[in-house]
């Protein structure tokens, strides 16, 4: 009968009566066999999809291998083991660039992701063998390793996962880089995020979106925006806008609406859409105080000043005459304040622009016994009007009643200051 290789390392196993005066021969070379089962060897996988390592009959090959290192690729590849009634285990070292997923039958596959080496077997049982990942849940419960694991060479790795989905990686110099998807630090206590530099910065796609500044300016930390013209904006849980720092350094509030900006060291505050008012409310929402579109303020209750009240306006004119040729009222969208004098005879009081409520007073000087009259709209005593006929001067307070209609200005006068 001749030679069978049906052991698991495929030596050559001689037959009763084979091989005589060569046996020799042979066993040496079984014996170079179990040797090279022991050692390393490498080789080449191809550049295909599928690739076979197979275990030759009574000859010498790298499949037969321990450690085997494979080069090579060029694709992601399925290596069948092969023959699938050997038994075996090999120290798989994937230097290609792709992932190489492990075979022998319709059992579970081993995958060994590019750049990682497994220790895998095969359990020779045919077209349903399995292949096994024998480091897979690997228990060190009673080995001691001591405190320290120093992986020496600079660029080292550390993979994590099946697929190698997390990792971290050494950049050669001082750096490490930790990449997986997500990441997530969960601290039962503080957490800490220490940069001796005092610089901390978040990144988008690798770059630089929000610098932290901790240590640039004395009695300042600084959060910068990296993207030059980009703003800085918050957003509440259902994404609607509340705060924003434009990039010209003006502040945005509730949706962008109101605009708190330097314009010329001054602080400018403003809505951002037009025809809109500026509302100051209490917490219960009541209002306070409005500062109407049309530049106009409405305090809602009482007004305290803890100093002097003053008006930065006090307007000069003369009285408008009787017979026209002077075209001036006392003009109280100018102010509240005036001054008067009379330059003739048949002088006519009068007001232009009145506002509901409107008060005021007005320095009023007759400059020579100039005959004084009162519009119709003004409601003043026969008493106070025969005063304001004499050369002098006198302080005259008015009371608006309505914007407009007869008898709606009133008017007090002082005797004559002068």
């Amino acid at each position: 009968m001749a030679s069978t290789f049906v052991n698991h390392l495929r030596l050559e196993e001689i037959t009763d009566g084979e091989q005589a005066g060569q046996w020799g021969d042979t066993t040496n070379t079984n014996l170079e066999l179990i040797g090279q089962a022991f050692a390393w060897g490498t080789r080449a996988i191809a550049n295909a999809s599928t690739d076979n390592i197979t275990i030759s009959d009574g000859a010498s090959d790298a499949d037969r291998s321990l450690a085997l290192k494979l080069t090579g690729g060029g694709q992601a590849c399925t290596v069948t083991l092969l023959p699938n009634t050997s038994s075996k285990v090999w120290i798989m070292n994937n230097a290609t660039s792709y992932t190489l997923t492990f075979t022998a039958g319709s059992g579970a596959n081993v995958a060994i992701p590019a750049g990682v080496t497994k220790v895998i077997a095969t359990d020779g049982l045919g077209s349903g063998g399995v292949v096994y990942d024998l480091f897979d849940n690997l228990s060190f419960a009673d080995l001691t390793v001591g405190d320290d694991l120093i992986l020496n060479s600079d660029s080292a790795l550390i993979s994590l996962g099946a697929g190698a989905d997390a990792t971290l990686t050494h950049d050669g110099t001082t750096g490490l880089t930790i990449a997986a998807t997500p990441i997530s630090i969960d601290a039962t206590g503080e957490l800490h995020l220490n940069s001796t530099t005092g610089d901390i910065k978040l990144q988008d796609g690798g770059v630089d979106q929000i610098g932290f500044n901790l240590d640039g300016t004395s009695g300042e930390v600084i959060m910068k925006i990296m993207v030059d013209s980009d703003d800085f904006v918050i957003h509440t849980y259902d994404d609607t806008e509340v705060f924003r720092i434009e990039d010209n350094a003006s502040l945005g509030l509730v949706g962008n609406k109101l605009s708190i900006a330097n314009s010329s060291s001054d602080v400018v505050i403003k809505p951002l859409t037009d025809a809109k008012d500026i509302i100051f409310q209490q917490f219960d929402g009541t209002a306070v105080m409005t500062v109407e579109d049309n530049v106009s303020l409405t305090i809602n209750n009482d007004v305290t000043v803890a100093g002097r009240a003053t008006s930065s306006t006090l307007t000069t004119h003369n009285m408008l005459l009787g017979d026209g040729s002077t075209n001036e009222a006392v003009n109280l969208a100018l102010g509240n304040n005036f001054v008067s004098t009379t330059t003739a005879n048949s002088t006519v009081f009068t007001f232009a622009s009145p506002a509901i409520g409107q008060s005021g007073t007005i320095k009023f000087v007759n400059a020579g016994n100039h005959s004084v009259s009162m519009h119709a709209s003004v409601n003043i005593s026969a008493a106070s009007l025969a005063v304001l006929q004499v050369t002098g001067t006198y302080m005259v307070s008015y009371f608006c009643s309505a914007a407009s209609g007869d008898d709606t200005i009133f008017l007090s006068v002082s005797q004559a200051l002068v």
